[in-house]
């Protein structure tokens, strides 16, 4: 087992190892083709879901595996070392299952759950509007309580997996107007359903082998028993779900940048000037201990926060941290990988070209760079921050 993993137990080493060998032996070879046709890898997600991956963050009796957080990010960091799409598509997965799992009903959890989490319903997780991004109370699209069900109008923006999920966890606007925080409820819409209407693709610079895309609900009538928590429950949710979404960011934001410092590592210690390998030049050597320096303080970052989270404390702020650290760090890595393959780099010879692309991309999505400077921001206002902060630090 590398160094740099942190575990407790010789089973959480082992499914590591499994998840290891799988990205390695039978999905490397497929990443290049998939990103270059933007074909989506749907039978990745299957066969995570058959080794227990997609079911990792979630509790048995659930019919997850009820490991900790922190193993279920390094699971994402091994899947991200090789597909930044596929670790990207396992965390949205966790997040849209996140609403059904904490406030879902037995019945409802019963009905659904075993399925999402087992990889034969993958989910896509719908808050962001084209004008309700950074701000979800102002989210326009609507719930209307029609009998036993609620028919939706409106649009999301920037659904991962949209127009390929099997089923979207969708926030709707149930009362009150654009810009009120109470009146959002959350819903659980499977695809198929008459009105749910996805848009065509994003064209995107990075994580192309990942469809983004508008959905649009067009007098889409759902069922009373599909909405998930009470009625206007959804912004807590969503943003509840955020805080973890975050960490799962972060952790796919460390496992590329862990990918490209392997593959500058290796071109460095084979690439030869002035009768040496190029490692052995002082401004490469430097470069990438730069490199290792800022991954294992977002890993470091990453792990603390999980702690926090499996001991029950509150990590909103230590999640913000650890999205804002990780996915700088990996535009810094990728981008000074790219800088050690030199010309090579810039070619799609090697994967650090693909690997600098989606970094960016982690800089923006689950809350901006800059609005996680915000939430950090907020915390620190409350009464007794710092003390606060230092006392969950040292139990994590």
């Amino acid at each position: 087992m590398p160094a740099r993993r942190i575990l407790e137990s010789p089973e959480h080493a082992e499914l590591l190892e499994l998840v290891r060998t799988v990205m390695s032996k039978q999905l490397a070879p497929q990443v290049a083709q998939y990103e270059a046709d933007e074909r989506f890898p749907r039978e990745a997600f299957r066969l995570l879901g058959e080794l227990g991956v997609l079911g990792v963050a979630y509790s048995e009796d659930l019919g997850g595996l009820g490991l900790p957080s922190e193993v279920y990010l390094q699971v994402l960091e091994e899947i991200a070392a090789v597909w930044a799409s596929v670790a990207v598509g396992v965390s949205v997965h966790a997040l849209s299952c996140f609403a059904l799992a904490t406030r879902g009903t037995k019945a409802q959890q019963q009905r659904w759950l075993p399925k999402m989490l087992s990889g034969t319903m993958l989910g896509a997780y719908s808050l962001s509007e084209p004008h309700a991004g950074s701000d979800p109370a102002a989210m326009a699209t609507t719930a209307r309580r029609d009998g036993d069900d609620y028919v939706l109008n409106g649009t999301k923006a920037w659904v991962t997996h949209g127009g390929y999920a099997d089923f979207y966890t969708v926030m709707a606007r149930t009362s009150g107007q654009p810009g009120d925080r109470e009146g959002i409820s959350c819903f659980l819409i499977p695809a198929g359903t008459p009105g749910l209407i996805a848009d065509e693709p994003e064209r995107k610079m990075g994580l192309t082998a990942s469809p983004t895309a508008s959905i649009r609900f067009e007098n889409l009538r759902i069922p009373a028993d599909h909405r998930i928590g009470d009625e206007g429950e959804g912004l807590k949710i969503a943003l509840a779900a955020l805080d973890a979404g975050r960490l799962g960011i972060a952790a796919c934001a460390t496992g590329l940048s862990q990918g490209a410092l392997d593959v500058a590592i290796a071109y460095a210690q084979n690439r030869e000037t002035f009768e040496r390998p190029i490692i052995q030049h002082q401004g490469i050597g430097f470069m990438l201990a730069d490199m290792q320096a800022a991954i294992v303080s977002s890993r470091a970052t990453l792990l603390s926060a999980a702690r926090l989270k499996d001991l029950g404390l509150p990590y909103a702020s230590e999640a913000s941290v650890a999205k804002l650290i990780a996915t700088d760090g990996a535009m810094r890595v990728t981008t000074d990988a790219v800088q050690v393959l030199g010309g090579a780099g810039y070619t799609r010879d090697f994967p650090v070209e693909r690997f600098m692309r989606e970094a960016k991309i982690m800089q923006i999505f689950e809350g901006t760079n800059q609005i996680q400077r915000v939430v950090i921001s907020r915390h620190l206002e409350r009464p007794g921050a710092g003390a606060i902060v230092s006392k969950q630090l040292a139990l994590a």
